[in-house]
């Protein structure tokens, strides 16, 4: 008898009616060091979790360019880590104008930044701008940024893991209606 996650595996595997087609998913928060790449780390383990990474595809970036090159913050890899999620190899960038044609979905981790990437993206794009937390049924708006502090790295995961496995079940059902 197949498990639940065989199930949801080969169900979800055989949503994607374009062969080949891969959904492509920004993170982004101010300066991509602690919030989007967090998200990314976790959609990113939830995708191979679901043996989905041929058809999901997780970057990240920053509105501002303040941390250009460097890894996430140390106190983000060592929350993400203790839960199973790996940071370590992102190095962080800023968003570009191509990200708006490239990526299917761009989600800004909060609505500040969600409001400075409006006016960069192309009309024909702006569909494609969310808030990450517009997926979960909360009425919090946003994701909370930790880096002046000490005890919000735990937050960051507990609303990206809620938030990441909402996203997933939509574009199940998105694709599983086409």
């Amino acid at each position: 008898m197949a498990s639940n996650q065989d199930n949801a595996k080969v169900h979800a595997v055989g949503l994607i009616k374009e062969p080949g087609r891969v959904i492509k998913v920004l993170m982004v928060c101010l300066g991509n060091i602690c919030r989007s790449p967090t998200a990314q780390g976790v959609i990113e383990k939830l995708v191979f979790d679901r043996g989905l990474e041929k058809a999901v595809s997780v970057d990240s970036a920053g509105t501002a360019d303040y941390h250009v090159g460097k890894n996430p913050d140390p106190r983000s890899i060592a929350a993400a880590s203790q839960r199973g999620f790996d940071l370590s190899s992102q190095v962080s960038r800023q968003v570009s104008d191509q990200d708006f044609d490239q990526f299917d979905y761009i989600f800004a981790m909060d609505v500040e930044n969600l409001t400075v990437l409006q006016p960069r993206c192309p009309p024909e794009y702006r569909q494609k701008l969310k808030l990450l937390f517009s997926f979960t049924e909360q009425k919090r708006l946003s994701i909370p940024d930790p880096y002046y502090g000490d005890d919000g790295f735990e937050l960051v995961l507990d609303l990206a893991e809620q938030a990441c496995h909402q996203f997933l079940a939509h574009i199940a059902y998105e694709f599983s209606s086409k």
